[in-house]
């Protein structure tokens, strides 16, 4: 008796490598989501961790951390060393090793902190944003020429509600040694630390490098292209024309690759999502820490 053999034929096996090729695009956004709620989530955690230290250093230290540390000239002119508050809160986050190493009392860009300045430090960084492990810090004169390297970091220092720089109305600026009751705004109303994406503009852990400009980020259609002051470096501010996450903010403010919005910190160490649907001005009051600002609607 003959053995009758069975197989698909061509036009199932289209059908089957249709319905399969239609599940996986199904499901890949789904994955994707799912692997980019996790990430976010770790960057939320990273803030959180950076406000827990926020707080136990000013609760030792009786103030919180200078936004960057420098000697100026009689025209304001920052004269080094540079070191910025995520240098300074290096022990309270377990990289007391790390601290140890760093020359505080020279200059950021000086040889001998030339092996600290470009480490890599896990809770600095966003693991949405895949960033360069270093950049340059380029001069600012017309030659940007390149000054050193140092290390890539995905959170900046609320300054306030203007140019980053001197004196600012939020909890980082030059020498600053803001106490938590000088926040009288609130800490839970006033914002510490956020993400800029270096698609809007590059950010570094390691201070204010002396005499460098913020270059614009490399993502078209992200930023404005203006290069700003070394101490954006470290430090971002808000005004009332642009929300968090907005593509057309300027380059010294706050971005994420996340979808719609960017992750804070506030005063008081919790984390908060923040949309680019927000209002802008709203999002501005947050950023100050005495302005005396009504904060209403939900954020």
């Amino acid at each position: 008796m003959a053995i009758r053999r069975t197989a698909f034929t061509l036009v199932e096996l289209l059908v089957v490598i249709a319905i399969v090729g239609l599940l996986i695009a199904l499901l890949l956004p789904a994955i994707q989501a799912a692997r980019e709620a996790s990430r976010r989530s770790q960057c939320a955690n990273n803030l959180r961790q950076i406000g827990v230290a926020l707080q136990t250093y000013e609760s030792a230290q009786r103030s919180l951390p200078s936004g960057y540390i420098s000697g100026f000239t009689s025209d304001g002119t920052d004269t080094g060393p540079g070191w910025g508050w995520a240098a300074l809160l290096l022990n309270n986050l377990e990289e007391t090793s790390l601290s140890g190493l760093i020359r505080f009392n020279l200059a950021i860009e000086d040889t001998a902190n030339q092996q600290t300045r470009t480490k890599a430090i896990a809770v600095y960084l966003c693991p949405s944003d895949p960033v360069p492990v270093t950049w340059e810090a380029l001069r600012d004169d017309p030659s940007q020429s390149k000054i050193c390297d140092v290390a890539a970091a995905n959170y900046v220092g609320v300054f306030g509600d203007s140019e980053p720089g001197i004196d600012g109305t939020g909890l980082f600026s030059r020498n600053s040694h803001i106490r938590f009751r000088e926040i009288t705004d609130g800490t839970s109303h006033t914002l510490a630390v956020g993400e800029r994406s270096h698609a809007l503009g590059q950010s570094t852990w390691v201070g204010s490098v002396t005499g460098a400009l913020l270059a614009p980020g490399p993502a078209d259609g992200i930023g404005t292209y203006e290069p700003e002051h070394g101490s954006t470096m470290c430090l971002g501010e808000a005004d009332d024309e642009a929300s968090p996450g907005d593509p057309a903010a300027e380059n010294d403010m706050f971005h994420s690759l996340h979808p719609t919005g960017a992750n804070f910190v506030f005063a008081d160490a919790h984390v908060t999502f923040l949309t680019a649907e927000m209002d802008p001005k709203v999002f501005k009051a947050m950023a100050t820490r005495a302005g005396g600002e009504p904060i209403s609607g939900e954020h």
